[in-house]
């Protein structure tokens, strides 16, 4: 793969070209397609696509969009492949998975960073019952957070004892979900598979078997005792709480403190054939985030009630306003104050940043997704041939020309990598610009020259 040749320097000139006659023409864009198809999963974070519509910001930029609701992510990515799907919102990692050829081969591009945070996980009532004995307790009998997965060990190993496998839910092999929970489960020292390239279950030495499951499905697999606990986007969680059949035990907050979760993805043919419209519709999202986020989250009951609209989540609004109203609901009656569980636009949320991607990829060579050890720089090659902050400042800038945004909401000096962080359960730090040097901190997981080759760790 010719990674130079990926980012499109004639795709560059393009948006060079649209945002200079934009901002000449007093932030008028001349559309090359203006009636589009964007798909969606029946989850809280896929809000700036449903506010964007409601409140006519993609009306404003002469965008007429219609929103369809996807069966799960194959799907989804699928349609945007194809060209049935104009773009959609898609799990971070799918993207990269489909530019570097794991899975479905194809150059996709974001240039726009959805959310961050916005996932928990969740376990059956009964697993909660045994974990709780090895979670310590406050003065009022509340269970101590941030619950590690070292509470759940002893419970994984007796039902080994016992000859029974213990499975659990996430919702696509390069979901921020998986990556999420696997990562929680090392921490706490349990662990959760490898993949190869002959063995693309994720299952490879396993303590817990990790499997997929869509997200709005996940409440009743685990009610029928198909997995027994799983990791998933809102109001899905909240919904085993309601239901009375489960406890999510951790946020992702709680695993990486405002970590990147969703964005919208174009292929890099549609952004080079439509370089005005894929402004137009990066102007759109940037003002619903805003709108999202602003006067302390003073919007989201009515985003709740828009949500809770069957075309959308279609979930209840009172489910989806317990995590979205800037608290979380743990055991039952166990609400905390959780004021960014959904950050929109805060935080430079909105940002495509490469040290974003990196993360992601880093945690596909972790698990044997990416097979062979690489070097510091692919690592940042594939980040610019997929996250591109270039599309996303051109509509910011002009969104600040139109008096619609403000300067300094934007960070227009950023080299595209987020400072070094240790907001992780685990105290990791992580350095975008040293992927390697980051996967030599953990104890489980390939680092280095290691890879699978049939069922062991080699290297």
């Amino acid at each position: 793969m010719d990674l130079r040749r990926l980012i499109g320097h004639a795709a560059a000139s393009a948006f060079a070209a649209a945002l200079g006659a934009a901002t000449a023409g007093a932030g008028t864009l001349a559309l090359e397609k203006d009636e589009l198809t964007f798909g969606f999963i029946k989850l809280t974070d896929m809000a700036p696509l449903a506010i964007a519509y409601e409140k006519g910001y993609f009306e404003d930029e002469g965008l007429f969009v219609t929103l369809e609701a996807q069966a799960n992510w194959k799907v989804l990515l699928d349609g945007v492949i194809d060209g049935q799907l104009d773009g959609a919102h898609m799990l971070a990692g799918q993207p990269l998975a489909a530019t570097i050829g794991f899975g479905t081969e194809a150059h996709i591009i974001t240039p726009f960073s959805m959310d961050l945070n916005g996932n928990g996980i969740t376990v059956s009532n009964e697993v909660w019952a045994q974990m709780k004995e090895h979670i310590p307790h406050d003065a009022e009998g509340k269970p101590v957070h941030p619950i590690s997965a070292a509470a759940l060990k002893p419970v994984v190993e007796s039902y080994r004892s016992e000859g029974k496998p213990f499975n659990m839910g996430m919702v696509f092999p390069v979901s921020t979900h998986n990556y999420e929970l696997r990562y929680w489960l090392a921490a706490g020292g349990l662990q959760p598979g490898y993949y190869s390239t002959d063995n693309i279950s994720g299952q490879i030495g396993a303590d817990v078997l990790l499997s997929v499951t869509p997200p709005p499905q996940m409440p009743a697999t685990m009610e029928a005792g198909t997995i027994y606990g799983y990791c998933v986007g809102e109001p899905w969680n909240q919904q085993a709480v309601f239901k009375g059949i489960g406890v999510p035990v951790i946020t992702d907050y709680e695993i990486w403190k405002n970590n990147p979760e969703k964005v919208f993805g174009i292929t890099a043919e549609f952004a080079e054939q439509y370089p005005n419209t894929t402004l137009a519709i990066t102007k759109a999202l940037i003002r619903a985030a805003q709108w999202l986020d602003e006067n302390d989250n003073g919007n989201r009951p009515e985003a709740v009630e828009i949500l809770s609209r069957s075309e959308y989540v279609g979930a209840d609004a009172d489910v989806i306003a317990n995590s979205m109203t800037g608290t979380f609901e743990y055991e039952k009656g166990d609400k905390r104050e959780v004021p960014d569980f959904n950050v929109f636009f805060r935080h430079n949320a909105t940002y495509p940043f490469y040290s974003d991607a990196v993360w992601y990829l880093t945690q596909m060579r972790r698990w044997g997704q990416i097979g062979e050890p690489k070097p510091d720089a692919w690592y940042d090659e594939v980040a610019r041939s997929v996250y591109r902050p270039d599309i996303y400042l051109g509509a910011a800038r002009m969104l600040v020309e139109e008096g619609l945004a403000n300067e300094a909401d934007f960070p227009w000096e950023s080299d595209g990598y987020r400072a070094p962080t240790a907001e992780f359960i685990d105290g990791a730090t992580y350095d975008g610009h040293k992927p390697n040097a980051y996967l030599e901190q953990f104890p489980i997981g390939l680092k280095g020259d290691q890879k699978v080759v049939g069922n062991q760790v080699q290297g």
